[in-house]
């Protein structure tokens, strides 16, 4: 390109520019809405990790009585767990969640269990040996797109 035509090009789009501007200027605030809808986008995520880092080592469950409840969030979706203790001395797990959900699995280092979903948004695991926990839920988003909840450690 010579030098003219990169002028000319130039020219040409700052009319186009004035053009626009004239005929569909940009909506008043629009930059700082953006701003903050990409800013918030993933506020959920960095909820659940402030409060993961917050967390002082893994969650212990047990106790005299051999039950817990333990609640987690992440500023959009809720989780509530109840632990109990079997006759056979594992745990059981009783859960609840606030969303779509699509499958929940519970894994303790190498092990990983999935549940069967019963009424919406409750699930269970039967015998689950002692030792740290996490659930992980995929949940439908509210854009119909998958979206993935992670629990900190627990122990059962």
């Amino acid at each position: 390109m010579t030098v003219e035509e990169t002028a000319a090009d130039a020219a040409l789009f700052a009319r186009l520019r004035s053009a626009w501007r004239m005929h569909d200027p940009v909506p008043a605030g629009l930059a700082d809405r953006m701003v903050a809808a990409v800013a918030v986008e993933d506020l959920g995520r960095e909820y659940a990790l402030l409060t993961l880092v917050e967390q002082e080592g893994p969650i212990a469950v047990r106790g005299e009585t051999d039950t817990a409840t333990l609640q987690f969030s992440d500023g959009s979706t809720g989780v509530v767990v109840h632990v109990t203790t079997t006759e056979a001395h594992l745990r059981r797990i009783d859960g609840w969640v606030d969303g779509a959900v699509l499958v929940v699995r519970l894994t303790q280092q190498d092990r990983e269990w999935t549940a069967e979903l019963a009424n919406p948004g409750r699930f269970a695991f039967d015998a689950v040996p002692t030792g740290l926990s996490a659930l992980r839920l995929v949940l439908r988003g509210a854009d119909g797109e998958p979206t993935e909840f992670r629990t900190p450690m627990f122990e059962v």
